[in-house]
């Protein structure tokens, strides 16, 4: 049976979401798991019904890492609720983490504390995007790293690729650069020398452009995190738009609101297929134990999706399958 910490204080909502995502994940789940909830008890502990406090143990912790405060600091904060969240996977109390705080300062305690798989340089954040025929393409980095040089993207290929294989359970993924065109001529310096680098992979497809996110041309698109970042916030961004544009215009047209009620099952698909809440949160890979890096304002969905996601993790071998891929392209 494993064990999920969660930071219950973590996120722009506090423990409501976090309490309520944990219970649903009880509540849901066929595989029987514990949770160790690390927060202000008195905040939520009065909330935990009878039949799930055998699956729930408290640590307690009233200092909460603030959203705007700068993730140096957190190493000085050891009595905060993300602190003694990674404490506990460290120690080997819980065997994955899974934090809706401060992203920067979960990632910084994860590598500091828990460390990196033997080989990895740079863990990497990754997220998972939508594509047209329902599937879903990792893309990393997503922000955990703004200047890369070339050996750290060919590090991220084989994060994702394996990520893809062990925890998605993906057939012989594709692995994509991205860049501003297809042909190896395309990208900057380090996109170029990157390519290059890449050629050794069989599961290496060569660069992809933005499109190729989407359409199911490839599994996993790799670059640096300024670049994954903005390609996050900007689908995110164009996602919430298409939504508010089509009420908008369905408002304006008695004909487009008749259309509207017929394709409420449509809209409904596409929304869940859009929704951030529905992938959970962000794995950070490259670092010993699962932690799984929640949107700051993940809703009680997410929280629960999050806490699947690092019972995946945690359930595969790929810590071990990554140490031997770098060792045998021998990237360091």
């Amino acid at each position: 049976m494993y064990t999920i910490a969660v930071d219950a204080m973590g996120g722009d909502f506090g423990a409501a979401p976090n309490l309520k995502g944990t219970l649903l994940a009880l509540k849901k789940s066929k595989q029987k798991f514990r949770v160790i909830l690390v927060g202000d008890s008195s905040t939520f502990r009065e909330k935990i019904p009878r039949k799930y406090a055998q699956y729930i143990d408290i640590v307690e912790a009233t200092d909460v890492f603030g959203m705007d405060e700068s993730a140096t600091d957190v190493l000085k904060r050891k009595s905060s609720s993300i602190y003694k969240t990674i404490e506990l996977v460290r120690n080997g109390e819980a065997d994955a983490l899974v934090s809706a705080g401060h992203s920067g300062a979960t990632m910084s305690l994860a590598t500091l504390r828990i460390g990196r798989i033997p080989g990895v340089q740079r863990p990497a954040i990754a997220t998972l995007m939508p594509t047209q025929t329902g599937g879903k393409s990792l893309v990393l980095d997503v922000g955990a790293n703004t200047d890369c040089k070339p050996e750290h993207l060919f590090q991220f290929a084989i994060l994702g690729e394996t990520y893809a294989a062990d925890v998605l359970k993906v057939p012989s993924p594709r692995v994509g650069l991205l860049s501003n065109g297809e042909e190896e001529s395309k990208g900057n310096e380090v996109t170029k020398a990157t390519y290059k680098m890449l050629r050794v992979m069989d599961s290496f497809v060569g660069n992809v452009e933005g499109n190729d996110i989407f359409n199911d041309s490839v599994d996993v698109i790799v670059c640096d995190g300024f670049v994954g970042n903005i390609l996050l916030k900007t689908s995110e961004g164009v996602a919430s738009s298409i939504s508010k544009l089509i009420k908008m215009n369905i408002k304006r047209s008695p004909g487009a609101l008749t259309g509207a009620l017929l394709m409420r099952r449509v809209f409904k698909l596409l929304k869940k297929q859009i929704d951030y809440a529905e992938y959970g949160g962000a794995p950070l890979i490259g670092v010993k134990k699962p932690t799984i890096i929640c949107h700051g304002k993940s809703n009680h969905i997410a929280i629960k999706n999050a806490i699947y996601q690092a019972i995946s993790f945690a359930d595969s071998d790929i810590n071990q399958d990554i140490a031997d891929k770098i060792a045998r392209y021998n990237i360091d």
